[in-house]
């Protein structure tokens, strides 16, 4: 309102800003300490010579990196791991919340209930591609060890297993992240003293 008329002011358009990868590295982080748990504890009941030394013997064995349940298993706990994070970290946003309360709105979907269903139908779908991206970073070792094993033989030195593989899966986020971060700062530098990005 200015005085006694009303002027018409045009909005913005703008997005939501949903991330593929919300979780980042921690899903990783939380299914290796799951599955390396119960081969820890069995390996000190290993040694003992009753039935409980068997037991523990089989479940030190099923989850021993060199197995394939084990690589499976990280697979599966890596994205369910991945949904899980993503729904908390989306839902503490409160972002439906935030958009009425800022007078956004998503072009054809009312405020309140239809949004937030809205937007996490569109975070599920998102989060699919990320989740299962994440288990196959996370099952690479795996994969590149088996690859080299069939096409060099098992008594290669090229790669001998999960355990002399140079880049695992998690150091490999933390080199991806490093140098995305990197460059987004050179990119700002550039930027500040009036050059021309590099990044388009």
């Amino acid at each position: 309102m200015r005085g006694n008329r009303m002027m018409m002011v045009g909005g913005q358009s703008t997005y939501v800003p949903l991330r593929v990868n919300t979780a980042g590295m921690i899903p990783l982080i939380f299914a290796q300490s799951l599955l390396i748990l119960p081969s820890t504890l069995a390996s000190y009941f290993v040694s003992q010579p009753n039935w409980g030394g068997a037991i523990a013997s089989s479940i030190y064995q099923f989850f021993n990196p060199s197995n394939f349940v084990y690589w499976l298993l990280y697979f599966l706990l890596t994205v369910v791991f991945t949904y899980f994070y993503t729904d908390v970290m989306f839902r503490q946003q409160n972002l439906p919340d935030t958009l009425q309360k800022q007078g956004g709105f998503i072009p054809g979907i009312r405020p309140g209930p239809r949004t937030e269903a809205y937007l996490n139908g569109v975070l599920q779908r998102i989060t699919l591609v990320g989740a299962l991206f994440l288990g196959l970073i996370a099952v690479l070792p795996f994969l590149v060890s088996t690859i080299a094993d069939a096409l060099f033989g098992a008594n290669t030195t090229l790669v001998t297993g999960y355990n002399s593989l140079i880049i695992s899966s998690s150091g490999l986020l933390i080199v991806v992240g490093v140098v995305l971060d990197t460059l987004k700062q050179i990119e700002a530098q550039l930027m500040m003293r009036n050059y021309e990005g590099f990044i388009r």
